[in-house]
């Protein structure tokens, strides 16, 4: 069987997450600088690989002030761990356009197997002769199990930041 080389385009891609805030509501960021890259049976994630490389320090909430907090060591401490990885171990295509995709997932030196959701987008060929393939992916995980372990208890009980993340990326892959 031939296998496919494809490259992550971040052009056509973008990383987001969502976390709640005082339990009342819910904050979204993405991260502006990553690369990855992805191995392929043919047209089919399925038996493949995946590899994404995220610039943690890239992170960004549309807010400067808790951009530089998540920086720094009192979540992501981007001095000491300048990136988050992820790294599949296992792809299986559950129906024709879902994958249930496991990954070492790497955030502030902690590596924890992570499930994702995996949604296949289709190829298609762009204006240039390049062909692309599009895979949405989504995952929960409790920061604090990566050593994001900063919070703050608010009147009434209930604390600042929720332990849970939902991720998610929106990946669009050109073949080498």
């Amino acid at each position: 069987m031939a296998t496919k080389n494809w490259a992550l385009d971040p052009a056509h891609s973008e990383i987001l997450f969502k976390v709640k805030h005082l339990v009342i509501s819910t904050v979204s960021g993405s991260f502006g600088e990553f690369s990855g890259s992805a191995t392929t049976p043919e047209d089919t994630f399925e038996g493949g690989e995946i590899s994404i490389s995220i610039n943690a320090a890239s992170i960004d909430t549309n807010n400067g002030q808790r951009d530089g907090h998540l920086r720094s060591a009192d979540f992501f401490d981007t001095e000491n761990h300048p990136e988050i990885t992820i790294k599949t171990t296992a792809i299986e295509q559950v129906s024709d356009d879902e994958y249930s995709i496991t990954a070492d997932f790497t955030m502030r030196g902690v590596t924890k197997q992570v499930t994702f959701k995996g949604e296949y987008g289709g190829t298609a060929v762009d204006g240039y002769g390049n062909k692309k393939v599009g895979l949405e992916v989504s995952a929960t995980i409790n920061r604090t199990d990566f050593g994001l372990k900063w919070n703050a208890v608010i009147e009434g009980g209930g604390f600042t930041v929720s332990e849970e993340v939902k991720l998610t990326g929106n990946l669009q892959f050109a073949e080498q």
